[in-house]
């Protein structure tokens, strides 16, 4: 390279753009005074075969930096320097020539951060002036190396995307190391992007239509969190919530680790999941970045330019928004485009359809903080005439109290923290909560109306960030020793209960409560209107011991394990064949909202154009008082005008989550046949449709903690 050829180049497409000759390298720095581009034949090169240091004058057009390099192609590393003032209690600018910077566009990243030595960090860790104090030492030795890769040339063999409406889909949320790392998993690339396609058989069994990813964007796997006080083995960064590549897959993610591979693979991944009918929603995390907050590394975007892609608080800190040290400027017009183009990307390129944002009420927040809605980044990403049609969920609170759920811009669907709350709730006997479980199966109304569509609604019982199904009826508190953290971290109010013993335990009453909870709270997730979303392992009778916080826990307790025993089939079966039903019966699935307490007045026992009629242990007397713990409701087979379409047959579901059985009366003019009865054994608690059960009499007894689903027919 010590010839190397140069010229002017173009400011766009920002990145690393390979063509026929050379590549074209563009990189955005407002306040950088010097740019340097240094060229690498390995990752593990401690220098730089050749440094560029680009002309102001020749290679700068505003604020983009760019050159084209003649005679280098698909497979270059590199990396940038950037010089400028370092002045972080005055101006916040945080410039460190010393310091090898990742390109924030970079299509793949290799090597490895040690992020334990100093030469990661723009400061003197060992100065009494801490983040003031300034570090000369060279970090190219102990980072890693941007990548330039051709983005074309793969052969999609006409993929497609499934486009399965929200309000039909089924949503899969997985890890995707986790999900098949587990020995017991016996795939042969374990904990990979190919791993998952070889178990897409059992994500067809279960009926789901969608896989939600947590992140997939290259992050900082070493990344140290601390030890584990039982183990005395380290603690890393498992989840993934700390991206430092936003157009990068994780290349830990990868059975291949030539140039490429991983991109290769993921692609692989998501055409075989389209081929399945599978959709592939990637967790993303714009909200910050895994470079923490000021006394954290230096190895992208600090600095690159520290005060316009973070939000400062008095200069030298950061605004803290998202409770990882850090929060990404999203409103600012550069940081929009950023995360934009990054969207555009993972849709165009990688073939993904949606996307769920991390954290995403940071999105909406403007320069001071305050919820803008509808002038932020939320409505540019709903209104993108790309991204338009592509799945978009959010998060929609942060780690400030920002609870937004309900309040985002149209397009958007959003996690439902509150369907989860209130179901849990009620199932676990709580008084009070049957007009809120009534809510909630009717499509959370009272917070999505201005959504128009209950699929809006994400509704959860369980997900990754939380106790499994099979500790939330296991476990009364959380345990999280093995974090390192006394305890102190994760949600501290988890709505469980663990019915006599805490965790595991041989007594067989016990046991036989918890999996009809279990069921129970199945149940209602797929018999309320919105889009159901499943946390992998659930229908495996997946355990992480009490532990409801596995961010650092790259083990036994953070991987799904396939070992099949009696249970894991009897909660496998329950599974799929309650998402069966779901799929079977459009009355499940109508667009539109029920609330027993809406305009036409409150304890309604049937609105004025609605497909539901609310019951109590007596026809047409639904008992919202406090201390009732029973519901009943009659999904009916005529739609309703704004639902035209899905007819259906007649249904007729039954709470009790009492301590005694109740006895429901029916409704007349019907006969009805049992599909769903919680309180009887496997594998009479849940039929085929073909072989439901006619029920004799006009009242059903349901059983204590139980739940009832009955089929009209003729």
């Amino acid at each position: 390279m010590s010839s190397i050829r140069t010229s002017t180049g173009h400011p766009y497409p920002l990145g690393a753009t390979v063509d026929h000759d050379g590549i074209n390298f563009a990189l955005f720095s407002r306040h950088a005074t010097r740019v340097f581009l240094e060229l690498f034949h390995e990752a593990e090169d401690p220098r730089p075969a050749v440094s560029l240091e680009l002309d102001p004058e020749r290679n700068r057009t505003g604020d983009v930096w760019h050159v084209l390099v003649h005679g280098v192609g698909a497979g270059q590393l590199y990396g940038y320097r950037a010089e400028g003032p370092y002045l972080p209690a005055e101006e916040g600018h945080r410039f460190n020539v010393n310091k090898l910077l990742s390109d924030p566009y970079a299509r793949a990243l290799v090597g490895a951060y040690d992020m334990n030595h100093d030469s990661l960090y723009g400061y003197d860790r060992s100065s009494p002036d801490a983040d003031l104090s300034f570090s000369s030492s060279d970090s190219a030795p102990h980072t890693v190396k941007s990548m330039a890769l051709r983005t074309g040339g793969y052969d999609w063999e006409d993929d497609r995307p499934p486009r399965r409406a929200t309000n039909d889909s089924v949503i899969y949320e997985m890890h995707v190391k986790g999900f098949t790392v587990h020995p017991s998993s016996a795939v042969a690339h374990p904990g990979t992007y190919l791993g998952v396609v070889e178990k897409i058989p059992h994500l067809l069994e279960l009926g789901v239509t969608a896989v939600e990813l947590l992140p997939v964007h290259e992050f900082n796997e070493g990344e140290p969190t601390g030890l584990d006080p039982v183990t005395g083995n380290a603690l890393t960064n498992f989840w993934g919530y700390q991206t430092l590549g936003f157009f990068a897959p994780e290349i830990s993610y990868a059975s291949r680790r030539d140039p490429g591979g991983p991109v290769l693979e993921f692609r692989e991944m998501v055409k075989q999941l389209h081929r399945a009918g599978i959709e592939v929603i990637l967790d993303v995390v714009f909200n910050h970045t895994g470079e923490g907050n000021e006394r954290g590394p230096t190895v992208s975007f600090r600095g690159l330019d520290n005060s316009v892609y973070y939000m400062l608080d008095s200069n030298r800190g950061y605004r803290n928004y998202s409770g990882c040290g850090n929060t990404v400027n999203c409103n600012h017009p550069v940081v929009k485009q950023f995360i934009l183009d990054s969207l555009r990307y993972w849709l165009v390129e990688m073939h993904v359809d949606g996307f769920r944002f991390d954290l995403a009420t940071i999105l909406g927040r403007g320069r001071s903080g305050e919820w803008i809605g509808d002038l932020s980044l939320l409505y540019d990403i709903g209104g993108d005439p790309v991204l338009r049609g592509c799945k978009l969920i959010a998060e929609s609170w942060d780690a400030e109290g920002m609870y937004k759920v309900g309040g985002f811009p149209t397009g958007w669907a959003e996690w439902n923290g509150r369907f989860r709350d209130d179901v849990r709730r009620f199932v676990r006997g709580d008084c009070g909560m049957v007009p809120a479980l009534a809510r909630r199966i009717g499509g959370s109304r009272d917070l999505f109306a201005a959504k128009r569509n209950p699929a809006h609604s994400i509704n959860f019982v369980t997900c990754h960030d939380g106790f499994t199904l099979r500790d939330l009826v296991s476990y009364t508190t959380k345990h999280n020793e093995r974090n390192g953290e006394n305890n102190a971290d994760g949600a501290g109010e988890n709505f469980s209960a663990n019915y006599g013993v805490e965790g595991e335990t041989d007594d067989p009453t016990i046991h036989q409560t918890r999996r009809r909870q279990a069921k129970n709270l199945l149940t209602v997730l797929m018999v309320a209107r919105g889009t159901p979303m499943l946390h992998s392992g659930d229908e495996l009778w997946r355990t992480k011991t009490g532990n409801n916080n596995t961010y650092c826990q790259d083990n036994e307790l953070g991987w799904v394990s396939w070992a099949s025993d009696a249970d894991a089939e009897e909660m496998r079966r329950f599974v799929r064949l309650l998402v069966d039903l779901r799929h079977n019966h459009p009355a499940l699935r109508r667009p539109c909202f029920v609330d027993p307490f809406g305009a036409v007045g409150p304890g309604m026992v049937r609105q004025v154009g609605s497909d539901i009629t609310w019951h109590g242990v007596k026809q047409g007397r639904p008992d919202w008082s406090y201390h009732s713990r029973s519901l009943a409701l009659q999904i009916h087979g005529s739609p309703p005008a704004r639902a035209a379409g899905y007819d259906d047959e007649e249904l007729y579901v039954m709470f009790n989550a009492w301590d005694q059985p109740l006895g429901f009366q029916l409704p007349e003019g019907h006969a009805w046949s049992r599909l769903v009865d919680t309180a009887l054994p496997s594998p009479r608690d849940i039929l085929e449709e073909e072989e439901a059960l006619p029920v004799e009499g006009d009242a059903y007894p349901v059983q204590p903690q139980s739940t009832v689903i009955l089929i009209a027919r003729q």
